[in-house]
Parts: structure tokens; C-alpha cells; sequence
């Protein structure tokens, strides 16, 4: 087998991969759709969920330093 054969052998097994965790992928999402939609249907607010979540992956000073500031800005704008 010719180097060129196992280079577009190696290139074909990459492609298949991504495209299989591509779909894998729009399955989670539509996953992470259908649990908002459940709770929105609970009353939940999913606006304010996506926030929480975003917010719960920052690391803690992350997170504190962003509060921060959002409560200068706040303050700034007389809406603290």
C-alpha cells in the first residue's frame, strides 16, 4: 500500500470520526433544548437558567470579579 493510500485511509477515518461526534453532538443539543422546554413548561424562566448555567461554569473569582463590576455599573447607572 502506497503512502498516499494510508495518508487518504488516515484522512477518511478522521472525517468519519468528526462527522460521528458532530451527530452526536446535535443529539446532546437537542437533549439540552428539550430540558429547557421542560422546565420553561414548569414556569421556569429559561432565560434566567442559561444565565446560571454560563454563570456556574466561570471559576469562582471569575464570577465574583464579573459581579463586581456589574454592580459598579449598576451603581453608576442609579439602578442599584
Amino acid at each position: 500500500m502506497s503512502e498516499a493510500n494510508v495518508a487518504a485511509d488516515q484522512l477518511r477515518l478522521f472525517i468519519e470520526r468528526i462527522e460521528r461526534l458532530e451527530e452526536e453532538k446535535k443529539g446532546i443539543a437537542d437533549d439540552v433544548k428539550d430540558v429547557y422546554a421542560e422546565a420553561k413548561s414548569t414556569g421556569y424562566d429559561t432565560k434566567t437558567m442559561r444565565k446560571v448555567v454560563a454563570l456556574r461554569k466561570l471559576e469562582s473569582h471569575v464570577r465574583e470579579e464579573a459581579d463586581a463590576l456589574l454592580e459598579t455599573y449598576r451603581t453608576a447607572l442609579g439602578l442599584a
